[in-house]
Protein backbone atom coordinates (compact mmCIF):
# COMPACT_ATOMS: atom_id res chain seq x y z
CA UNK A 1 0.00 0.00 0.00
CA UNK A 2 1.64 3.75 -0.81
CA UNK A 3 1.66 6.18 1.45
CA UNK A 4 0.51 9.38 1.10
CA UNK A 5 4.30 10.70 0.80
CA UNK A 6 4.70 8.07 -2.42
CA UNK A 7 1.10 9.99 -3.82
CA UNK A 8 2.84 12.87 -3.67
CA UNK A 9 5.64 11.85 -5.64
CA UNK A 10 3.73 10.73 -8.28
CA UNK A 11 1.26 13.39 -8.16
CA UNK A 12 4.73 15.60 -9.41
CA UNK A 13 5.85 13.06 -11.37
CA UNK A 14 2.82 13.37 -13.45
CA UNK A 15 2.11 17.07 -13.52
CA UNK A 16 6.21 17.40 -14.48
CA UNK A 17 5.23 15.05 -17.43
CA UNK A 18 1.96 16.56 -18.26
CA UNK A 19 3.71 20.06 -18.64
CA UNK A 20 6.82 18.85 -20.56
CA UNK A 21 4.46 17.34 -22.96
CA UNK A 22 2.72 20.84 -23.10
CA UNK A 23 5.76 22.71 -23.61
CA UNK A 24 6.89 20.04 -26.33
CA UNK A 25 3.52 20.54 -28.12
CA UNK A 26 3.40 24.42 -27.74
CA UNK A 27 7.70 24.68 -29.21
CA UNK A 28 6.31 24.89 -32.70
CA UNK A 29 3.58 27.68 -32.10
CA UNK A 30 6.34 29.67 -30.08
CA UNK A 31 8.42 29.28 -33.02
CA UNK A 32 6.24 30.26 -35.05
CA UNK A 33 4.76 33.40 -33.43
CA UNK A 34 8.59 34.63 -32.68
CA UNK A 35 8.90 34.39 -36.48
CA UNK A 36 5.37 36.03 -37.62
CA UNK A 37 6.19 38.84 -34.86
CA UNK A 38 9.73 39.29 -35.90
CA UNK A 39 8.13 39.82 -39.77
CA UNK A 40 5.52 41.64 -38.47
CA UNK A 41 7.57 44.29 -37.03
CA UNK A 42 9.58 45.18 -39.99
CA UNK A 43 6.70 44.92 -42.58
CA UNK A 44 4.80 47.48 -40.52
CA UNK A 45 7.82 49.81 -39.83
CA UNK A 46 8.13 49.69 -43.93
CA UNK A 47 4.19 49.75 -43.99
CA UNK A 48 4.37 53.14 -41.67
CA UNK A 49 7.27 54.41 -43.30
CA UNK A 50 5.50 54.31 -46.70
CA UNK A 51 2.78 55.89 -45.39
CA UNK A 52 4.17 58.83 -43.92
CA UNK A 53 5.92 58.99 -47.07
CA UNK A 54 2.67 59.59 -48.78
CA UNK A 55 0.89 61.67 -46.73
CA UNK A 56 4.17 63.91 -46.60
CA UNK A 57 4.02 64.28 -50.93
CA UNK A 58 0.20 65.00 -49.95
CA UNK A 59 0.86 67.67 -47.26
CA UNK A 60 3.13 70.49 -46.80
CA UNK A 61 5.66 70.79 -43.77
CA UNK A 62 3.64 73.18 -41.69
CA UNK A 63 0.75 70.70 -41.76
CA UNK A 64 3.09 67.76 -40.46
CA UNK A 65 0.44 67.27 -37.87
CA UNK A 66 -1.72 65.72 -40.26
CA UNK A 67 1.19 63.67 -41.46
CA UNK A 68 1.65 62.04 -37.68
CA UNK A 69 -1.80 61.31 -36.81
CA UNK A 70 -2.27 59.65 -40.17
CA UNK A 71 0.65 57.44 -39.41
CA UNK A 72 -0.07 56.66 -35.96
CA UNK A 73 -3.35 55.59 -36.65
CA UNK A 74 -2.05 53.31 -39.33
CA UNK A 75 0.25 52.05 -37.07
CA UNK A 76 -2.59 51.15 -34.55
CA UNK A 77 -4.46 49.40 -37.11
CA UNK A 78 -1.68 47.23 -38.18
CA UNK A 79 -0.33 46.68 -34.87
CA UNK A 80 -3.63 45.32 -33.69
CA UNK A 81 -4.04 42.84 -36.90
CA UNK A 82 -0.93 41.92 -35.86
CA UNK A 83 -1.57 40.83 -32.20
CA UNK A 84 -5.23 39.32 -33.45
CA UNK A 85 -3.14 37.32 -35.83
CA UNK A 86 -0.54 36.07 -33.12
CA UNK A 87 -3.13 35.18 -31.19
CA UNK A 88 -4.44 32.72 -34.13
CA UNK A 89 -1.24 31.59 -34.33
CA UNK A 90 -0.62 30.55 -30.91
CA UNK A 91 -3.66 28.87 -30.66
CA UNK A 92 -6.06 31.29 -29.37
CA UNK A 93 -8.08 31.88 -31.85
CA UNK A 94 -11.30 31.80 -29.72
CA UNK A 95 -9.51 34.45 -27.56
CA UNK A 96 -8.69 36.79 -30.93
CA UNK A 97 -12.49 36.84 -31.91
CA UNK A 98 -13.55 37.95 -28.94
CA UNK A 99 -10.98 40.14 -28.62
CA UNK A 100 -11.58 41.72 -31.90
CA UNK A 101 -14.68 41.91 -31.44
CA UNK A 102 -15.34 43.54 -28.32
CA UNK A 103 -12.44 46.31 -29.44
CA UNK A 104 -15.33 46.70 -32.45
CA UNK A 105 -18.08 47.65 -29.87
CA UNK A 106 -15.31 49.71 -27.59
CA UNK A 107 -14.52 51.37 -30.26
CA UNK A 108 -18.34 52.18 -31.76
CA UNK A 109 -18.83 53.47 -27.84
CA UNK A 110 -15.68 55.88 -28.24
CA UNK A 111 -15.94 57.21 -31.19
CA UNK A 112 -19.90 58.03 -30.13
CA UNK A 113 -18.55 59.67 -26.72
CA UNK A 114 -16.15 61.62 -28.74
CA UNK A 115 -18.21 62.68 -32.35
CA UNK A 116 -17.58 66.08 -31.49
CA UNK A 117 -13.76 65.66 -31.07
CA UNK A 118 -13.42 63.76 -34.12
CA UNK A 119 -15.92 66.35 -36.26
CA UNK A 120 -13.70 69.40 -35.22
CA UNK A 121 -10.45 67.13 -35.86
CA UNK A 122 -12.30 66.23 -39.90
CA UNK A 123 -12.64 70.05 -40.03
CA UNK A 124 -9.38 71.04 -39.00
CA UNK A 125 -7.70 69.00 -41.87
CA UNK A 126 -9.97 70.70 -44.21
CA UNK A 127 -9.76 74.07 -42.82
CA UNK A 128 -5.50 73.11 -43.00
CA UNK A 129 -6.13 72.22 -47.09
CA UNK A 130 -8.38 75.31 -47.45
CA UNK A 131 -5.84 78.07 -49.71
CA UNK A 132 -8.37 80.69 -48.14
CA UNK A 133 -8.24 80.28 -45.10
CA UNK A 134 -4.34 80.66 -43.58
CA UNK A 135 -3.05 82.50 -40.51
CA UNK A 136 -2.63 86.29 -41.34
CA UNK A 137 -5.79 85.97 -43.79
CA UNK A 138 -8.88 88.45 -42.12
CA UNK A 139 -11.70 86.03 -41.45
CA UNK A 140 -15.26 86.66 -40.52
CA UNK A 141 -16.67 83.13 -38.79
CA UNK A 142 -19.11 82.45 -35.63
CA UNK A 143 -19.93 85.94 -35.16
CA UNK A 144 -16.48 86.75 -35.30
CA UNK A 145 -14.14 88.94 -37.59
CA UNK A 146 -10.21 89.22 -37.34
CA UNK A 147 -7.25 87.84 -38.76
CA UNK A 148 -6.15 83.75 -38.23
CA UNK A 149 -3.49 83.42 -36.00
CA UNK A 150 -3.02 79.62 -35.88
CA UNK A 151 -5.06 76.27 -37.63
CA UNK A 152 -5.11 73.32 -35.35
CA UNK A 153 -6.55 69.98 -35.41
CA UNK A 154 -9.23 70.44 -33.32
CA UNK A 155 -9.87 74.69 -32.95
CA UNK A 156 -8.69 77.97 -34.83
CA UNK A 157 -7.64 80.68 -32.75
CA UNK A 158 -8.47 84.23 -34.18
CA UNK A 159 -7.31 87.55 -33.25
CA UNK A 160 -9.57 90.60 -33.01
CA UNK A 161 -9.17 94.03 -33.81
CA UNK A 162 -8.65 95.23 -30.22
CA UNK A 163 -6.27 92.35 -30.00
CA UNK A 164 -8.03 89.76 -27.70
CA UNK A 165 -8.07 86.27 -29.23
CA UNK A 166 -10.83 84.10 -30.11
CA UNK A 167 -10.28 80.02 -29.61
CA UNK A 168 -13.36 78.29 -31.81
CA UNK A 169 -14.02 75.27 -32.45
CA UNK A 170 -13.16 74.01 -36.23
CA UNK A 171 -16.40 72.34 -36.85
CA UNK A 172 -18.21 75.57 -36.04
CA UNK A 173 -15.45 77.62 -38.30
CA UNK A 174 -15.80 75.26 -41.33
CA UNK A 175 -19.67 75.35 -41.56
CA UNK A 176 -19.78 79.03 -42.54
CA UNK A 177 -16.59 81.40 -42.51
CA UNK A 178 -15.96 84.27 -45.24
CA UNK A 179 -12.50 85.66 -46.18
CA UNK A 180 -12.37 89.41 -45.87
CA UNK A 181 -10.45 91.53 -47.88
CA UNK A 182 -7.11 90.44 -49.74
CA UNK A 183 -4.04 87.62 -48.66
CA UNK A 184 -1.71 89.39 -46.79
CA UNK A 185 1.43 90.81 -48.23
CA UNK A 186 4.01 88.08 -46.90
CA UNK A 187 1.93 85.18 -48.81
CA UNK A 188 2.68 87.05 -52.67
CA UNK A 189 6.29 87.42 -51.79
CA UNK A 190 8.75 85.39 -54.03
CA UNK A 191 11.19 83.96 -51.72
Amino acid sequence: MAGPADFLVELVQETFTTFQAGVLDAFPRLVMGLVFLTLSYVGIKIALRITRSALDAIYPDEQDLIVSLGVTVAGLFLWFAAGLALLKILGMGDVAASLGTATGFIALGVSYALSGMIADTVAGVYLLRDPDFNPGYRVTTDGVTGEVRSIGLRKSRIELDGGDVVVLANGAVEKKWTKEGEEPAAVHEDS
